[in-house]
């Protein structure tokens, strides 16, 4: 097993790494920009490096600068987390060539499985069904055109690279077909550097399900089961659960052998994700992830298994520790990311201080964040705070956990998206299991109720005039305001009995 290894991340993600690597007893070493020096991720790590300039690209997103950090360091393997450089296989590549371990699948599989063109291709061979549409890039316009009326309407137009629902268009009808392939072009090349894009199938009603793979490096594989990830907006993930409501045992079981053969094609090791677009009972295959995805929480939470530490595991070079027989499902977990966003504004990501943080807690919870009080929320960085996780034995259960987690849910200074997961989890139809991706389209988001604003205005003035007599009277009034505190305090309590109370965001 490894001595030392670096993550080449930020935030949650890092700290999730962070936490097994020190129960396996690896030292870990923290990257970090110079606006990120007070982050989690950096006060737990056993070293810090801090990253050159003050750019993304000068930084986080630097290869030679993430390798200098590991040879300075003495660090044995790079743990890419997700998001930045865990799907670029050049770096992967440098990081091999470097006398170094990568902590993630071979990079030919990376290069295959992260472009959506090529694996298509892939997939073609290795005779998994992939949603109708194109295997080749369109070159132009004129071809678009073309191409739709060969597939039909409605028409997904999507980047050939990269992922998090950048770079695709939805088309109905042929008529807003060019505004919307030069929307997605631009934003393709802007996001990934590459504005390639193909054309596939738009399915009405479809359900975003995928399948949690294990490889190691000695043939062996695994599929962890299912995750249901329809509950999105322009693409991108707000709340997961595992099992899927709408996946039966023969599916889960037809699906998972489906991604098992998909990442054996590619010779895959280590943890990735195979995405599936599922409707009236077919699935399809849609891309694969090649690297620990976001939710990967809910699948620990139904299997017992400690993902992070397989994915070092089996960079090690060990075995897999168990097999498919020993594998089953327990219970249900459900996910809800806590993003910097205005969900009354169409989540429009939000900025701020967080002044004040509570935690939820309790049997079957789980909370994975980076944040901190006096956290600065810049536009800098993706505005994933982090992940509220609840298991229960049950999906009715699991809902009403996760609801009440919500409510003791205290983020002070920005907005969050947890207004918008709150309604989710109250609908009827997310309660009956009946949603597809187009959920939350029909979903008008409704600020908390007004006397809990007043409530926040409150204990803000309350704030303030301890502040004041603080600075007035000095020692002693700094002994009351903490037994001010501790009186509001209790009174806030009083008022999260309510289901619609909790202090989301925006109020301090």
């Amino acid at each position: 097993m490894f001595q030392r290894i670096l993550i080449a991340n930020r935030g949650e993600i890092a700290l999730r790494v962070i936490r097994t690597a020190r129960e396996m007893g690896i030292e870990c070493v923290a990257v970090h920009s110079a606006d990120d020096t007070k982050a989690l991720h950096v006060r737990m790590a056993h070293r810090a490096i801090c990253l050159p300039g003050s750019t993304l690209a000068e930084n986080y997103l630097c290869p030679e600068a993430l390798l200098e950090a590991a040879r300075v360091s003495g660090a044995e393997a790079i743990h890419p987390g997700y998001g930045f450089l865990s799907e670029n296989a050049d770096f992967a590549r440098a990081v091999v060539e470097a006398g170094l371990v990568w902590i993630g699948p071979p990079p030919e599989a990376i290069a295959v499985m992260g472009d959506k063109i090529e694996s298509r291709r892939a997939m073609g061979v290795a005779k998994v069904a992939c949603v109708p549409g194109m295997t080749d890039p369109v070159a132009d316009l004129a071809e678009a055109l073309s191409a739709a009326e060969g597939i039909g309407y409605p028409i997904a137009i999507k980047a050939a690279a990269g992922g998090g629902g950048k770079g695709i268009r939805i088309v109905r009808e042929p008529g807003d077909l060019e505004s919307a392939f030069r929307a997605a072009s631009g934003e393709a090349l802007s996001a990934f550097g590459d504005g390639r894009l193909y054309l596939e199938r738009y399915l009405d009603q479809p359900r975003h399900v995928e399948i949690q793979v294990l490889f190691d490096q000695h043939g062996n594989g695994v599929h962890l089961f299912d995750r249901e990830c329809s509950i999105q907006r322009r693409h991108q993930k707000l709340l997961e659960e595992a099992p899927s409501p709408a996946v039966d045992a023969a599916t889960r079981e037809a699906m998972g052998a489906v991604a098992l053969q998909a990442a054996a094609h590619v010779n895959y090791q280590g943890a990735g994700t195979v995405e599936f677009l599922w409707a009236k009972g077919e699935f399809f295959f849609l891309e694969m992830n090649t690297r620990i995805q976001v939710e990967h929480p809910i699948t620990e939470m139904i299997t017992g298994v400690d993902l992070v530490r397989q994915q070092l595991l089996v960079a090690a070079g060990e075995k897999l520790e168990f097999s498919q027989s020993d594998l089953s499902v327990t219970g249900h977990s459900i996910e809800v990311r806590i993003n910097a966003e205005d969900a009354l504004m169409n989540f429009q990501p939000c900025t701020g201080v967080l002044q004040n943080l509570r935690a939820p807690g309790g049997p079957g919870v789980r909370l994975d964040t980076g944040m901190y009080r006096g956290m600065e929320v810049g536009p800098m960085y993706d505005p994933m705070l982090g992940k509220l996780v609840v298991w229960a034995a049950d999906r009715p259960q699991a809902i009403e956990r996760m609801i009440r987690a919500i409510q003791e849910m205290n983020v002070g200074g920005v907005s969050t998206s947890l207004p918008a997961a709150l309604q989710v989890l109250e609908h009827e139809r997310f309660r009956s299991g009946d949603y597809d991706t187009h959920f939350l389209e029909g979903l008008t988001i409704k600020p908390p109720s007004k006397w809990l604003h007043l409530v926040a205005a409150a204990a803000a003035i309350h704030r303030h005039d301890l502040a004041r007599r603080k600075a007035l009277a000095g020692p002693s009034a700094e002994r009351a305001g903490w037994v001010a505190r501790g009186r509001n305090q209790n009174a806030d309590r009083g008022i999260q009995a309510s289901r619609s109370t909790g202090n989301f965001g925006g109020q301090a």
